[in-house]
């Protein structure tokens, strides 16, 4: 039995969930976002929670099923509350603005790099050496943040790049006389 799977997905206040077939969606404050659920997984609403259970005892079905929960806990929690992930950037020079539409990056080119902020994902710098990623979409803010790291990612000999707010980065011994 699936640990993650047998818990219900609890629905907050503010929150409306339909099941149509096996296409879940969810609508919030933030905004509205749908999954499509494979066909050996079921999912019902009763009582302001939603529970997913496998249709049968295939070990696809099984391995899908806590895989189904937590999309849809991802989903409900996005319209309610929505996702951040922070990125800080380490190195002389090296600093980001949010221009507009537009994230602003220096990152010891010879050129600045300008990434455009997609739809429905905000963007903020407190300061110029961290980076607030927010967004609706679990996935999407994850691939942005994992985006703008792979234009310079940090380096194990002086640490420089960018990198997760929680990432440690294991540092080299330079080379000796």
């Amino acid at each position: 039995m699936s640990r993650i799977g047998k818990h219900p997905v609890a629905v907050p206040s503010g929150v409306q969930v339909s099941i149509d077939g096996q296409t879940v969606s969810a609508k919030g404050k933030l905004g509205q976002l749908s999954v499509k659920i494979v066909d050996d997984i079921s999912v019902a609403l009763e009582d302001g929670k939603i529970s997913v259970t496998p249709r049968n005892n295939s070990r696809f079905a099984r391995n899908m099923w806590a895989t189904s929960r937590t999309l849809i806990n991802n989903i409900v929690t996005g319209v309610d509350t929505g996702f951040t992930t922070n990125l800080e950037i380490n190195g002389v020079g090296y600093r980001a603005a949010v221009q507009g539409k537009e994230l602003v990056l220096q990152l010891g080119y010879s050129h600045e790099i300008r990434y455009p902020i997609p739809e429905g994902i905000k963007m903020a710098t407190e300061r110029p050496t961290a980076i607030s990623i927010t967004g609706a979409d679990k996935q999407r803010v994850g691939q942005i943040a994992a985006e703008i790291r792979a234009m310079r990612p940090p380096e194990p000999f002086k640490g420089k790049g960018i990198k997760y707010e929680t990432e440690t980065i294991l540092r080299k011994e330079g080379k000796k006389k």
